[in-house]
This record gives C-alpha cells, structure tokens and sequence, in this order.
C-alpha cells in the first residue's frame, strides 16, 4: 500500500457521517478510498476491530493504518459508536460492515430499526437463517438503507440486476456460476500436471485463500452467496435446502491449519480422478453453484462442456449464469473480477454514496 493509501482520512465536514467496522484488507481498502477523495461530503467519524476502536478522528488525522491496531481503545462499544455517529449532526449516519463477524452482523437489523443505514461486505446475516434475512427485510421497510452490493460479486450487478428482473415481473427460474474468486482460481489453473494441493498452496502464498484455506474449499462460503442469491429473487432458500460438495476430506477437517497444509495431499488423487473424468468427456472441472428449474440447490465440482460460460474463466473472475422467463433461450450472463478488496471497498463506497 502507498504512503497515500496508509493515511487516515481527514474529518471533513459533510452530510454523510460513517463509523467503520472491521479494518482488514477491505476496510483499510475502504479508508484508502475515502482519504483518496477528501475533500467530500463523507465523513469518517468512528472506526472498530474486535479489540477495540476511535471515535472523533478530527484528533487523528494523518496516523499511518500500520499504527492504528496499536491505537484501539477496547472494548468496542456500540453506544459510544452510535453517539458518534449522533454528535455528527450529519443527515445521513451509516454504519459499514467490512468485518466477516456473525455478532457483528447480527446487529445490522437492530442498527436499521434505531435509524441508522447499514452498508455491508458481512454474509453472515443475509446469508444465515432465514429469520435474519426476513429481520432485515423487515427493518429495510422502515425507510433505512441496508447496502449489500458488496456481499456477492464485490460489487458486479448481481443484486440490482435481480431486483430490478424481479420489479418488471420477470421471475428466476435458475442460476448457476462461480461465485469464488478463490476456487475460480485453483480450478482454471489446474490441469492435472501439478498435485492440487501444491496449487492450493501457491494460491495461499499468492492471497488468494483464506489463512485457512478450508473455509474456500469447503463451500460454505459459495452457499451463502448463493442463499442470497436466492432469497433475492423471491426463493425462500434455507441452508438445509442446499447440497454440498465439501472438498475437505473428513479426515482433515479439524486439524490445525499448519497440519491440514501439511497433510494436503491428501486431496490429491481423488481430485485428479475428477479431472480426468472430465477430461475424457471433453469437459473442464468447474466449481459451480445452481439452483436447478426444480428447485434443487447445489454447490460443488461439476464436469463443464467446452461451450458452458464457465468453461472460459480467466483468473479469478466470478461468473452468474441467470435463467428466466424472459431470459429462458438465452440466460443473462454477469462475468468479471469478483474478488479483492479494492473491488469489495469500492462497492461498499458505492453504497455509501447511494444512500442520499
């Protein structure tokens, strides 16, 4: 990151005040965009970690984000955030999300109902229980903005595109795709030449995994797009409505992180016997999400002909295949980067932006 990336943004006055959550790679992304701008109408007043938080960055301006662990007064308290976000006197207070935490996410229903926006990269919620979603759904109806752009795709026009086929009438009646910029990598490079899990290990080194990279390859993450995916659309999905294909042996699946790495060939042979398969059919091996016309939701390896859209990834593009009744013969295909965090920081902005 440059040194104009590593500063925090100035307090400027303005009629958006933020408090951010979650200061990882995608928030330091988000602050970078926000110093990148100064001077706008945004205005970062608050900023958290699980260990703890800023408030009133008019007294820290310019620190380098190297510092800002260091700098965390603990432990996070949501009333001194949302007082923050009160003293502002701005007339729209929004609370972002670029954290993965489930206590987090649980609060974004309680933070629409007291009038705050909610702008978020966070799954867990929208893609958890089906009560969650429908708390949401609810606090949504009350006039706040809940900004979630960023949680499929990072940012590539699945949602709107949804919505917007849904407000003209038109209804799915499937979808399929790549919704994991990390398998979209390990499974357009793999061609059985080298094992999968020295390929797994390189997209570690690259940062392109997880730490751990068992949370890409078991496919929770893919279900909880594809949930929301679903939900969106008008198809009440629940976790139990969707079959899995976990590439994780179960012999692996609760070792320490350095262990299972250690113990990754494991995986080797039987993911070099798919490939093959394929292979012989005139097929790639693709991680696919769908939710067939009949309903039935999967996430897994799938043998892919030649001529499917998936077949011609690149890279770590994601890729959303949208079948409907005006879209039937000929589906609506949305392909691009859908991974990062500069992606994923300039669709949480975005939705920042949308919220006057």
């Amino acid at each position: 990151m440059n040194a104009r990336m590593r500063r925090l943004p100035h307090a400027v006055s303005g009629d958006h005040a933020l408090v951010l959550i979650g200061i990882g790679k995608v928030g330091s992304a988000l602050m970078g965009l926000l110093d990148a701008l100064r001077p706008t109408r945004l205005r970062l007043v608050g900023v958290a970690n699980s260990r703890g938080q800023w408030t009133n960055f008019r007294e820290f301006s310019g620190l380098d984000l190297g510092t800002l662990p260091s700098k965390l007064c603990g432990p996070r308290d949501d009333a001194a955030l949302l007082a923050a976000l009160d003293a502002s006197g701005a007339l729209h207070r929004v609370l972002v999300d670029a954290s993965a935490s489930e206590a987090v996410a649980r609060r974004h229903a309680h933070w629409l109902g007291r009038g705050y926006h909610v702008v978020t990269a966070n799954k867990c919620l929208l893609g958890g229980t089906l009560l969650d979603w429908r708390n949401v759904e609810s606090a949504r109806e009350e006039g706040c903005r809940y900004g979630d752009s960023a949680t499929v795709g990072a940012g590539l026009p699945v949602l709107s595109s949804l919505r917007r086929l849904r407000a003209c009438g038109d209804r799915l009646l499937g979808i399929e795709g790549v919704f994991s910029g990390t398998l979209s990598w390990l499974f357009n490079h793999f061609d059985g030449n080298r094992p999968f899990s020295a390929l797994l290990r390189e997209a570690r080194s690259l940062g392109f995994t997880e730490p751990d990279p068992r949370i890409d390859l078991s496919g929770e993450d893919v279900v909880r797009k594809l949930l929301i995916l679903a939900r969106t659309s008008g198809n009440p999905l629940d976790r139990r409505d969707v079959q899995v294909d976990d590439l994780v042996p179960e012999e692996l699946r609760n070792l320490p992180t350095d262990d299972f790495l250690a113990s990754a060939g494991v995986m080797d042979e039987a993911i070099a016997a798919r490939h093959a398969r394929a292979h012989s059919r005139g097929c790639v091996l693709r991680h696919l999400a769908r939710i067939d016309n009949d309903g039935c939701a999967r996430v897994g390896l799938v043998d892919v002909p030649a001529a499917h859209p998936a077949a011609r990834l690149q890279g770590s593009d994601n890729l959303f295949v949208l079948h409907t009744q005006r879209y039937g013969d000929r589906p609506l295909v949305i392909q691009g980067a859908g991974a990062g965090p500069e992606l994923t920081a300039q669709a949480l902005l975005a939705d920042v932006m949308a919220v006057a």
